[in-house]
């Protein structure tokens, strides 16, 4: 308690405060003195609590301090968790909940101002909702929230602004430094320009650079074209690429096609969806309701600072703690845990696997979706642009004769398949065994080429002959290779040719050009050194100058004012001598009557009266002292007899409600009691 009074009374004797206390004073404020600091802390974050509070109502105050409290986020600490005792200590500006509260607003002034700030615009006002009902007020309310919504994102954007580091006085100083560029850019293009003009024939090479200048934008233009083309053939080439997989692994698929295997898909997808719609589903719904949820209400409060964020830290760490003692409590006081704790384990595991290949069959479906999407919005271009049309009624029944006749084609087909498989199992057999016969003359010529002393050399000439053969192919392939890239060094030289051609009158006409550019630098060069010189000596002596008058006018500003206060002074002379003159003319004045306008005897005639009043106040004093002993002695006799009275009151009443005892009659100023 004595830290939390050190520093309050520390914040309250700086800066914007001023209160010069100490720990004694501030210990010994008055309830009414102590509520009138806290009302000047929030004064100080909320410009409209300014308020004297003896002009205003208890409850009312509490009222005004209490809603002001419940917009800047403050919760009561200590026994007052009690909405009621809390609104109660601060009516009656009780110690225990005044010095609690200015600790907790003099921590965090700065925040506490932005959040009284936006409170002003962002609390909504209470609407009954029979008044929504009518047009204007619902439109009005609508307006409203949209208002409040744009201040929202207006804040947002000067928040950001703010903390991105710009000043405006560097962003000043950055366009006065590129004007005075522009300037400099100006005047460099007039100077190049009056040369120029001086150049024969300046409007054509003018016209040619200005060509060249588009001509290399336009093909800095092209080249980027040219890229972008590259990528975009690049992505649809992969594209079709995909396309091709995808649409040579739906063919399969469809050939593939059984009613087991159909059965067998259409029961995995049963499974996966009763999956879906029992397991996994519900239990995404009520986390996102929980998300929801808790989003809700953290959007309902308002924005916390880093005290609440750290307390928020330092309770999720304690809570963790707490967590993991239990657990370890848990696991110990429990022996048979520890033998379910693999077939926990496993289960989790499982539950984690299936979740997440329910998520990559889930994704695979959305991307098959999205495919089955596409595939359809393609064929709808091609049926609005005539490459497919809807088929009818009539036209579908000649389909499905057509197909009738193509499904007796395709048995007969099968038909002939089937004897063609049973002709490639015999022909597969007599392959068979004519490699068998092959493998077994093979040895037979190995062993006489043994016999005859010349092994391996049916291999040999087996590999010579394939050796020639990708010899032969090799010499075929670099044939037409360099066969390409003869024609295409000859149509580079061609292209060659043609730009050379179309070059060499510019490059004729630039020759001279490029002489005449490297004079005209040079000439520049020398020019250029010689103003620099020349400026430089120039602004030396400009700078002096500029010195010499900057003295002198101060000077002359300096005599300026001394002539000017010189001046004032004489007129007040003068005037004053004008007036001492007069009031001697008027006080030797032979005229009573212009003697008594004189202010001397003005000044001597409020000294008479000052002094006559004076002793009339001391008569009056004297009066009052001789006769204040007589006039307390006949207030305290006074103050006797209202006792006396009051006494008598007492029994007469007494009398009246024993009226059953006796009769009590007063006659002239006698009382007698009648039994």
């Amino acid at each position: 308690m004595s830290e939390q009074l050190k520093f309050i009374v520390e914040q309250l004797n700086r800066e914007p405060f001023k209160k010069n206390f100490n720990l004694i004073t501030f210990d010994s404020l008055e309830p009414m003195q102590l509520l009138q600091t806290l009302n000047d802390v929030l004064a100080e974050i909320d410009s409209k609590q300014e308020i004297d509070i003896r002009e205003e109502m208890p409850e009312q105050t509490a009222k005004r301090m209490f809603t002001l409290l419940g917009l800047l986020k403050y919760k009561p600490t200590g026994g007052f968790s009690d909405t009621s005792s809390f609104r109660q200590g601060l009516v009656t500006g009780s110690k225990p909940v005044i010095h609690p509260i200015l600790h907790w607003l003099l921590q965090r002034v700065p925040e506490l101002k932005k959040r009284a700030y936006l409170a002003r615009f962002l609390v909504k006002l209470d609407v009954p909702g029979e008044f929504l009902t009518d047009d204007v007020i619902s439109e009005t309310y609508h307006q409203y929230e949209e208002l409040v919504e744009g201040f929202k994102s207006y804040h947002k954007e000067c928040e950001q602004l703010r903390n991105s580091g710009f000043s405006t006085a560097e962003i000043r100083r950055d366009i006065a430094a590129m004007e005075e560029e522009k300037d400099q850019l100006i005047k460099r293009v007039e100077r190049l320009r009056k040369r120029v003009e001086s150049v024969s024939n300046h409007q054509r090479m003018l016209e040619l650079a200005r060509q060249l200048r588009v001509e290399k934008e336009r093909e800095e233009s092209l080249a980027h074209q040219k890229q972008e083309q590259k990528n975009q053939l690049f992505q649809a080439e992969q594209r079709l690429q995909r396309c091709q997989i995808q649409l040579k692994d739906l063919r399969q698929a469809a050939s593939d096609a059984k009613p087991e295997s159909l059965m067998k898909r259409l029961e995995e997808e049963i499974k996966f969806n009763s999956y879906m719609v029992s397991d996994k589903l519900p239990k995404e719904l009520e986390r996102m309701r929980r998300k929801v949820h808790y989003l809700q209400k953290v959007a309902s409060e308002p924005a916390m600072g880093h005290a609440e964020l750290a307390e928020l830290e330092d309770k999720i760490k304690q809570l963790s703690q707490m967590n993991q003692v239990m657990e370890k409590k848990v696991s110990r006081s429990d022996p048979m845990d520890d033998n379910l704790a693999l077939y926990r384990q496993q289960a989790s595991i499982i539950a984690r696997k299936k979740e997440a290949k329910a998520e990559e069959l889930q994704g695979a479906r959305e991307e098959l979706a999205g495919l089955t999407r596409e595939l359809s919005s393609k064929s709808n271009q091609a049926r609005g642009q005539g490459g497919v049309e809807i088929i009818r009624a009539d036209e579908f029944k000649r389909y499905v004769a057509k197909m009738r006749g193509k499904n007796i084609t395709y048995k007969k087909k099968r038909q002939e398949t089937a004897e063609l498989k049973a002709e490639f199992g015999i022909l597969q057999r007599t392959e068979e065994i004519l490699r068998q016969r092959h493998t077994a003359e093979l040895q037979q010529l190995q062993t006489l080429e043994a016999q005859r002393g010349i092994s391996g050399f049916s291999e040999t000439q087996e590999e010579l002959e394939r050796v020639s053969a990708i010899k032969s192919e090799l010499d075929e392939l670099k044939g037409r290779t360099l066969d390409d890239m003869s024609e295409m060094v000859k149509k580079l030289n061609s292209a060659i040719v043609e730009k050379k051609s179309a070059l060499s009158p510019i490059i004729k006409e630039l020759r001279p050009l490029r002489q005449q550019c490297q004079e005209l630098a040079e000439e520049y060069d020398e020019k250029k050194a010689q103003y620099d010189t020349c400026a430089a000596g120039l602004e030396s002596n400009r700078s002096k100058l500029e010195q010499e008058v900057r003295t002198l006018r101060e000077e002359i500003a300096q005599e300026e004012n001394r002539y000017h206060h010189i001046n004032c002074q004489k007129e007040v002379i003068e005037i004053q001598m004008q007036r001492a003159a007069d009031e001697m003319k008027v006080y030797v004045s032979s005229d009573p009557q212009t003697r008594k306008k004189s202010i001397r005897e003005q000044y001597m005639k409020n000294i008479a009266e000052q002094e006559s009043l004076g002793k009339k106040l001391r008569e009056q004093q004297k009066q009052v002292k001789e006769s204040h002993g007589p006039n307390m002695r006949q207030v305290r006799m006074w103050k006797d007899l209202e006792q006396l009275l009051e006494c008598k009151k007492q029994c007469y009443l007494r009398a009246q409600s024993q009226a059953s005892i006796g009769q009590v009659i007063q006659d002239s100023g006698e009382d007698r009691l009648v039994l």
